[in-house]
């Protein structure tokens, strides 16, 4: 199926389907939408289905033929063993000795080092990198799903070798993550890195179908983290790169903010802005960020606000229906009061449940609160504190509500 060329609208929605979506040919260009209803599936996090359990090699069963090829090639093959097993040797102890080791809370609780892993371990862990494991791909790199040989579930970003740009992201991610420690911030288990190799181990994020409560949690929990990073950091920290696919979602449901490979601090006591060459994901960027290359804790916010317009409308800001003038901040505005439902992801107002105009008030007051986000204006855009207090108390008013009217 993945060769049908011409095959542009797909729905296997709700046929208790099972096994892998394939990620190649057509389906790169298919939506949850496409999927949805299929509990059994199993593929990339973009489709909201389980990802896949990692492949393990398959046992063969000796034959004639293998026996008398061992019989032909065996010395051949112990000699390449012990070349590639000295590489190995070599690149792990070079990794032992050059590795930059990042502690992470939870782990080390039980341990009394932080743990540390070999260029080997994270080989076998991927199947060799293999590409049915990746699970995110970024400009900088890419994150593979794997698991451990005793069960634990990790995910590793290696970033491209060849390209310059994505080694001075590795060490601005070291640098930035070795100092912050916040529940809303992706924790690093560990990095590995050589002359040809640089990898950071992360906790392993699943992900989730999202209701409106879901949705709620997860934007305050990365409010929070924004919070954390603008206000209580001893040295204020942009992000620079705010985007759901750098939000991750733990076993509880828990949001971690990661990717801090572009991200600033501000290390003067009055300076609230910089300046920066490095651009971030189009459509989430600030006209003063997009333009000037001047970044502040109020572009993080602009960011933010187009944020929290997506993960309600289910729209990207480069959707094919936003060209010319039309922008999805444009469209959100536009369209509000009067339209809601025509702006609103489906799946969480209708207009034939009980609780619609409990529901619609809080949608409208998240909408109100993203467009006070993105102000063209840095100066008049509200701060993550602000945030964080005004969807709580949008979370709170929806819960009362529903409650009251069960």
């Amino acid at each position: 199926m993945e060769k049908l060329f011409y095959l542009r609208e797909l729905n296997l929605s709700f046929n208790k389907l099972e096994g892998e979506i394939p990620s190649g040919g057509i389906f790169a260009n298919f939506t949850v939408e496409s999927f949805m209803g299929n509990e059994l599936l199993c593929g990339l996090p973009n489709l909201q289905v389980q990802p896949c359990k990692l492949s393990k090699p398959r046992t063969e069963h000796k034959s004639r033929k293998t026996i008398l090829l061992i019989v032909i090639v065996l010395p051949l093959s112990i000699a390449l063993t012990i070349v590639i097993t000295l590489a190995l040797k070599s690149k792990l102890i070079e990794c032992g000795k050059r590795s930059t080791v990042l502690s992470n809370d939870s782990i080390l609780s039980s341990q009394a080092t932080p743990r540390r892993f070999s260029y080997l371990e994270l080989l076998q862990a991927t199947d060799n990198f293999a590409e049915n494991n990746i699970i995110n791909r970024g400009v900088f790199g890419s994150v593979y799903g794997a698991r451990l040989e005793d069960r634990m579930k990790i995910a590793i970003k290696v970033f491209h070798q060849q390209c310059a740009s994505a080694l001075k992201s590795f060490e601005a991610e070291c640098e930035v993550l070795k100092n912050i420690r916040h529940r809303n911030l992706i924790k690093v288990i560990s990095s590995c890195s050589n002359d040809d190799f640089k990898a950071l181990v992360l906790e392993y994020m699943s992900n989730y179908v999202l209701n409106i409560f879901h949705r709620l949690n997860i934007m305050i929990d990365v409010a929070s983290a924004l919070e954390y990073l603008h206000f209580d950091h001893s040295t204020p920290i942009i992000h620079c790169d705010l985007k759901p696919t750098n939000v991750l979602l733990d076993e509880n449901m828990v949001a971690h903010l990661s990717d801090f490979g572009i991200a600033k601090l501000l290390s003067g006591e009055d300076e609230s802005t910089m300046r920066t060459k490095t651009l971030a994901t189009i459509g989430y960027m600030a006209l003063e960020y997009g333009i000037e290359g001047e970044v502040s804790t109020k572009s993080d916010v602009y960011s933010y606000g187009i944020m929290l317009m997506e993960i309600f409308t289910e729209k990207k800001p480069i959707d094919e229906i936003f060209i010319g003038e039309l922008s999805l901040k444009r469209w959100v505005n536009d369209l509000l009061p009067d339209s809601l439902v025509e702006v609103v992801d489906k799946t969480l107002l209708s207009g034939k449940e009980k609780h619609f105009s409990v529901k619609e008030q809080c949608l409208l007051s998240i909408f109100n609160l993203a467009l006070e986000c993105t102000m063209e204006s840095s100066e008049k855009r509200i701060n993550a504190k602000d945030i964080v207090t005004r969807l709580l108390k949008i979370r709170d008013t929806l819960s009362k509500r529903m409650g009251n009217l069960s």
